[in-house]
C-alpha cells in the first residue's frame, strides 16, 4: 500500500486516504483478502490522528472496498471484476455530478466542458 498525503491539499486528509486506497483496490493493486495496517499503525506511519484514519477505512467498509473481522482487522473484499468496475464507475459518477455542478454554475456548455478536459487530460 502506497500513500501519500499533502498537507497542503484543500482535500481532507481522510479522503485523501480513502481515494488512494480505493483507487488501488479498483486497480487490482490491492487484491482481494489484502489486510490494511491497523488503524493505530496506519496513524503513527502517516502521522495522521487515528479518528482520520478511522473514518477513512469506515467509508472503505460502507461502500464495500473493505470489511472488518473483529479482532483481526481490515481486509479487501473479494469483488468480482463486475463488481470493481460498478464500484469505479459509481464513484466516478458522484465525482462528475458534483463536478458538472461546478461547471454549469459558470455557464458553461458540455462542448466547452469537453474542450477543457481534453486540454487537461
Amino acid at each position: 500500500m502506497n500513500i501519500a498525503i499533502s498537507n497542503t491539499s484543500e482535500k481532507p486528509i481522510y479522503q485523501q486516504l480513502f481515494e488512494q486506497i480505493s483507487a488501488q483496490i479498483l486497480k487490482g493493486e490491492l487484491e482481494s483478502g489484502y489486510s490494511l495496517p491497523p488503524i493505530r499503525q496506519a496513524a503513527t506511519e502517516l502521522r495522521v490522528s487515528i479518528i482520520t484514519v478511522k473514518k477513512a477505512w469506515e467509508e472503505l467498509e460502507r461502500i464495500g472496498l473493505i470489511y472488518t473481522v473483529t479482532g483481526k482487522g481490515c481486509f479487501v473484499a473479494d469483488l468480482s471484476p463486475d463488481e470493481m468496475l460498478q464500484k469505479r464507475n459509481d464513484m466516478i459518477l458522484q465525482q462528475m455530478a458534483i463536478d458538472t455542478d461546478y461547471y454549469k454554475s459558470f455557464g458553461l456548455t458540455i462542448e466547452e466542458v469537453f474542450e477543457l478536459l481534453r486540454n487537461v487530460y
